[in-house]
């Protein structure tokens, strides 16, 4: 054990000296996480609907219709509705992107409402905005409908001979406006959590560059190896298991460092919410295992320090991508989710989504475990190798 501290030391101070090791594991990605959260960042988290609403009718039930209906969507957090004093300006607002749509609501509302004329609430909705406007559609069809339920209510007293005077008119259509919600919001909760759009990059990213990151501690001994300084650590009083050790080592603490310094850049710099700290770190330590695991495999078959580069990146690309650290995998379909869970990018992503909502260590547990497994595995290969790794 002193023989692989010493070994690992030596390559510690190695790296630390050595500036494109340092861009690759802390510089790239924390830049790589920001421009993918400026660009894709506002796209990805969703905001308020900004509507407008201009009363030309200013009765009762067109001020309760502001107030009710549009009001509840401001309560909810769903939209923010602002007055306009006329159709003109609210037109060019939602026209210049300013505003989401428009609800226009036409002088004799009320009058038409309590009679046998047809009015129209007019929705006016950007072409840029689909989604806000289909909303504002529907709250309006859905309260228009509201409304003709009382106009079919009436006429049917009418028809039995019962005579209502205008006043109860209009209190029978304001209590159906107040009674009936034309949206409803109801909070379930989802079979499966995901990360806000910063907190995904960043995490993306980290993991992305872990296996680049880790292979500089198996990897050297494909260097060594070719500059002949391994047949002399060979011919020293030492294990080659301890060799082994010692360079596995390097990578382990390399990736913890790596990916720590990750954690703390991008939630200070970039408001990345990584969730509990005690889940995280257990993340951290399975996944850098599990990263190291990979490289050691990787390094093991390679011949050359051009082979085992080649092949090593090779790897980490075709596992990031799988893995999603660019994107969410699951939007690819069931079968590509299911063949991500072969890459520890996909367990370490799920275990940090997991701990979104609140989760500790419990929640994250099952990752862990993935992540340890593939640790075990691979590591098992690496070291059924070993004679081969360190063969003069």
């Amino acid at each position: 054990m002193p023989a692989a501290l010493t070994i690992a030391g030596k390559d510690l101070r190695q790296r630390l000296r050595d500036r494109s090791a340092i861009m690759l594991a802390i510089v790239v990605p924390l830049v790589l996480a920001a421009i993918f959260s400026m660009l894709f960042g506002p796209s990805a988290t969703p905001r308020e609907f900004r509507y407008a609403i201009v009363d030309g009718d200013r009765s009762e039930i067109s001020q309760g219709f502001a107030a009710d209906v549009l009001g509840g969507l401001e309560e909810a957090d769903v939209a923010s509705v602002v007055p306009r004093e006329n159709e003109a300006t609210a037109r060019r607002q939602v026209r210049d992107g300013d505003l989401d749509a428009a609800f226009l609501v036409p002088p004799g509302f009320a009058a038409g409402v309590q009679g046998e004329q047809p009015v129209d609430i007019t929705i006016v909705g950007s072409p840029d905005s689909v989604t806000a406007t289909s909303v504002a559609r529907s709250v309006a069809r859905s309260y228009a409908e509201g409304l003709n339920a009382v106009r079919v209510a009436v006429a049917a007293l009418g028809a039995e001979g019962v005579r209502l005077a205008p006043a109860d008119i209009e209190q029978v259509a304001e209590q159906t406006v107040h009674g009936a919600a034309p949206l409803t919001l109801t909070d379930v909760s989802a079979d499966a959590r995901v990360l806000d759009a910063k907190t995904y990059f960043a995490a993306g990213m980290a993991v992305f560059f872990l296996l680049f990151t880790v292979q500089f501690g198996v990897s050297s001994l494909v260097d060594e190896r070719a500059e002949g300084t391994l047949s002399r650590l060979l011919a020293a009083p030492v294990r080659r298991r301890s060799i082994l050790v010692g360079k596995l080592l390097t990578s382990v603490v390399l990736g913890v460092v790596s990916l720590t310094v990750l954690v703390v850049a991008t939630s200070l710099l970039l408001g990345a919410r990584w969730g509990n700290p005690v889940a995280v770190a257990a993340l951290v330590l399975c996944g850098v295992l599990a990263a190291t695991g990979i490289t050691a495999v990787v390094a093991s078959a390679a011949k050359t320090a051009e082979q085992a580069g080649s092949w090593q990146a090779v790897v980490a690309v075709s596992l990031g991508l799988l893995g999603g650290a660019f994107f969410p995998i699951q939007q690819s379909g069931s079968l590509m989710a299911t063949l991500s869970l072969v890459t520890p990018h996909a367990w370490f992503m799920q275990g940090l989504a997991d701990t979104s909502g609140g989760g500790g260590l419990a929640q994250v547990l099952p990752a862990c475990v993935a992540l340890l497994a593939m640790a075990a595995a691979t590591g098992a290969v690496a070291l059924s190798r070993i004679d081969k790794v360190l063969a003069p």
